[in-house]
């Protein structure tokens, strides 16, 4: 598998242009970044619509005043809308991909045309699940509204819960946008980040920077959150400078509690460290398999 580095990005880097996927796993972070993008189009003077599915708009409005953000005055002037997926994506009683992508060209239009500075949208996705007439032209309509982001005066981020949406649909989503957005990271300090990501719709573990002596329980810690996660798991060392024979120790250790039927991925190691692996014999343990960067896709 080829590692998607170079796709995430920060959700306080999100700007128009941008159509993003965001797959989450928990309540909180969803909420931390969606929060955190809704308060920045705000503070940036554009304008906000939001369409909520399994959370109550009431709710996600409360997430705003964490942020920094007033959600009641620009609720009322109109810079800010919190409305749901029936009356949003299925108004008319069905999906129709070009009816939205049009849709959502008019709102862009509208918003310029009102003084504000650009426009931004998300969606949580979850409705896509029901048995709605159009639903499954969802990745469809991902494709198709990249034009209006690519414009460049609007972005977009499209909600996916973890929970609800098997690995094979949230791969086959994420193939439909150019970026992801990074969720929160596990630890981060100056040598090392561990962030929780999706990769080919599985849970993943981001190494970025250094594992040494002072990383080696850190990251063995990050490991054991994803041990308790459905399906496989895939660690993408893309990033990483530098690891450790202890690190790898601990990969080989969380590799050897995966649960029966169940595999740890490594992807994009650096091939002299994928070369300690199997020179130290990790490799034959049954759940641990380990791609380095020059491995086909």
């Amino acid at each position: 598998m080829a590692a998607d580095t170079g796709r995430d990005l920060l959700v306080q880097d999100v700007g128009q242009g941008d159509h993003v996927c965001l797959a989450f796993a928990d309540d909180a972070e969803q909420r931390h970044v969606l929060s955190h993008y809704l308060a920045d189009g705000l503070r940036r003077g554009e304008r906000v619509l939001y369409f909520a599915d399994r959370n109550p708009p009431d709710e996600v409005l409360g997430w705003l005043p964490a942020a920094g953000v007033d959600p009641g005055p620009l609720v009322s002037r109109g810079q800010l809308t919190v409305t749901t997926a029936d009356d949003s994506y299925l108004a008319s009683g069905t999906f129709d991909p070009d009816t939205m992508v049009a849709v959502l060209r008019q709102e862009v239009a509208a918003s310029l045309a009102a003084g504000y500075t650009g426009f931004r949208v998300s969606g949580e996705m979850g409705w896509a699940l029901r048995e709605v007439p159009g639903a499954d032209r969802l990745a469809e309509y991902e494709t198709k509204v990249n034009a209006v982001f690519a414009e460049g005066r609007a972005s977009a981020v499209c909600q996916y819960d973890a929970r609800l949406f098997g690995a094979e649909q949230l791969h086959g989503f994420d193939r439909c946008h150019p970026s992801t957005a990074e969720l929160r990271p596990l630890y981060q300090d100056a040598r090392l980040r561990l962030v929780p990501a999706f990769r080919s719709g599985h849970h993943a573990l981001r190494v970025v920077g250094t594992v040494d002596h002072t990383g080696t329980a850190t990251l063995a810690a990050a490991l054991e959150t994803l041990l308790d996660r459905p399906g496989d798991v895939y660690v993408d060392m893309g990033e990483l400078e530098f690891i450790d024979l202890a690190g790898v120790r601990a990969l080989a250790h969380a590799a050897d509690r995966m649960a029966a039927g169940r595999r740890l991925h490594v992807v994009d190691l650096a091939p002299l460290m994928a070369q300690v692996v199997r020179l130290v014999g990790f490799d034959d343990i049954p759940a641990l398999s380990v791609d380095t960067a020059e491995d086909p896709a």
